[in-house]
């Protein structure tokens, strides 16, 4: 019965709520994890029965292993969804994780690449017309100048790309689409690498923009050491990653006067609140400006 009730949760998230495969996949681990524990706490895998305080010991079990709070929260928010899900179809009349809190966690702020560290990290790569330096560029600049998410960068198509109008056809979280800006300078990063992909006969069977000298498309952990080779040569922060340029994009817009619900559009987040982490650094700028300009800053 457990089994049946999961696979239904796993199929409505992926057909109905069009969550992506790495998503349902991360669901069914949670899911699975849980259901392991009770099996060895109380001899029971029927996860649907059980109540509150006998999901509490889970937490606690949780949080004694070591995780952060952060991954405990993700991992009881895919429980409450599940049992979100049996109270829709009847098959419980409660969700007993109706009234948890959550677990307080500390806000991460990263703190985002300067506009000259991303210059000079462009300028390394000026000039170098290989097929592997050109698409090294364009991940960096499309990164940059879209704020795009790292899985959404892997899974652009060439004809994301609307040349016409300058724009790139992003699909985002939960399948949700958005239409970002192609700046020129890009664009000719773009036709220089697409004309190398040609010369050297790559084409992906399904179209995909950004590829490996073998000709498939490229992967989270190559993006990464991208981000990570370049910028460890202008920079000495410890989080070198895609995520901080993405940071960069936001707080740079917004440092430059960008409405915060512009910025939001552009990052394709379903919520202020989830773009308002980005403008810590800005208000730290504006800080600093106001306590030199005011008259009654001590000289």
């Amino acid at each position: 019965m457990n089994t049946m009730l999961i696979a239904s949760f796993l199929e409505y998230l992926a057909i109905e709520k069009k969550y992506s495969k790495h998503t349902v996949m991360a669901y069914k681990k949670d899911l699975t994890s849980f259901q392991e524990f009770c099996l060895e706490q109380f001899e029971n895998e029927e996860i649907a029965a059980l109540d509150y305080h006998q999901i509490r010991l889970w937490i606690v079990a949780l949080v004694d292993s070591g995780i952060s709070n952060r991954t405990i929260n993700r991992k009881v928010s895919s429980l409450k969804t599940f049992y979100g899900f049996l109270q829709k179809i009847g098959s419980i009349q409660r969700n007993p994780l109706a009234k948890h809190k959550s677990l307080k966690v500390q806000q991460e702020i990263h703190t985002p690449f300067t506009e000259k560290e991303i210059n000079e990290v462009l300028g390394l790569l000026r000039g170098q017309d290989d097929f592997e330096s050109l698409r090294d560029r364009l991940i960096i600049e499309l990164l940059y100048s879209t704020g795009i998410r790292r899985a959404e960068l892997i899974n652009l198509k060439e004809n994301d790309i609307n040349r016409s109008d300058e724009t790139i056809k992003v699909l985002g979280k939960r399948n949700k689409e958005r239409l970002v800006v192609l700046l020129p300078s890009v664009a000719l990063t773009l036709d220089a690498y697409i004309e190398s992909k040609k010369s050297l006969g790559l084409k992906e069977k399904e179209g995909y923009l950004l590829l490996t000298k073998r000709g498939v498309k490229i992967y989270e952990t190559l993006v990464y050491r991208v981000i990570n080779l370049y910028f460890s040569t202008v920079s000495t922060r410890l989080k070198k990653s895609p995520h901080v340029l993405r940071h960069a994009f936001a707080t740079h817009l917004l440092n430059n006067g960008a409405a915060l619900n512009s910025v939001k559009e552009l990052l394709g987040h379903s919520s202020l609140a989830s773009t308002q982490v980005y403008t810590h650094n800005s208000l730290e700028k504006l800080k600093k400006v106001f306590n030199k300009a005011h008259p009654r800053e001590p000289i």
